[in-house]
């Protein structure tokens, strides 16, 4: 069955992970729209990376069922992979290799098609270009994290998944970083999905949130909806409410 514009582009139904006896994930469900940009909440240990993990079919789940664009991450995962991509600082490329090189070989596993033209268009807009031919391990923290972005779009995917995407860079960096993000989202009407610990970040760039502790989903709303609930002045206000379990009785509940 071929997949409508209505179904999901990701959608998570009773997901759980257990390793060795302690729950990292307990039971989870969501869907996500297609073209929507969803933060995903948490302090350590929450359940984030786990739950993106997941999705990406790096984690093979202690039980639920996971479907991105329609298909079936258990059985039919090699039938939208290569219309996903990730990023995450914490990942790194190999270091031996160019910039150039590394993009080529994630070009050719994802088989983008004119790889090289690809190639110089991202480094173009990445302003990538000066470095290109430089070891990955040679660059600066900030010139990593807009590699790694290109390279997670080198394949223009329909569903991006973001660990931190921002994580220790500068607040230049760091600003000129999400507005490639808003771009693409715009541009290409992605999906993505973004665990951040940057409020600021989630409150510019995302639609919808949903706030995980220990494992499980708490609450989910818009970020302005969120602040409005819990009575506060920003969203991260409302993530130390939800990470302390304070808060006006009933506001924090599980959600629907």
């Amino acid at each position: 069955m071929i997949p409508s514009a209505e179904t999901p582009a990701i959608s998570v139904a009773g997901l759980s992970k257990t390793y060795k006896g302690v729950i990292a994930v307990d039971g989870i469900s969501f869907a996500i729209p297609r073209g929507s940009i969803t933060g995903l909440l948490g302090g350590n240990g929450a359940g984030k990376t786990t739950t993106i993990g997941m999705i990406l079919g790096l984690v093979k789940p202690t039980a639920g069922r996971i479907a991105v664009l329609g298909q079936d991450m258990a059985t039919d995962r090699h039938a939208v992979l290569h219309r996903m991509n990730f990023e995450s600082p914490y990942v790194a490329l190999p270091g031996r290799l160019t910039v150039r090189q590394n993009l080529r070989v994630f070009a050719r596993l994802y088989g983008v098609p004119n790889a090289e033209a690809r190639i110089v268009a991202l480094g173009e807009e990445f302003d990538l270009m000066e470095f290109i031919d430089r070891e990955a391990g040679q660059l600066s923290a900030g010139q990593k994290t807009r590699v790694a972005l290109a390279k997670a779009l080198i394949n223009a995917p329909e569903v991006l998944l973001l660990d931190e995407p921002t994580a220790s860079l500068d607040p230049d960096s760091g600003d000129w970083i999400r507005s490639r993000i808003q771009t693409y989202s715009e541009t290409y009407g992605a999906t993505i999905l973004l665990a951040s610990h940057n409020m600021l970040e989630v409150e510019r760039l995302c639609d919808d949130v949903i706030m995980m502790k220990r494992g499980k989903i708490v609450d989910r709303a818009a970020p302005q909806a969120l602040i409005d609930k819990y009575g506060r002045n920003s969203l991260e206000d409302v993530f130390l409410d939800v990470a302390r379990g304070r808060g006006r009785a009933g506001f924090i509940a599980e959600a629907t």
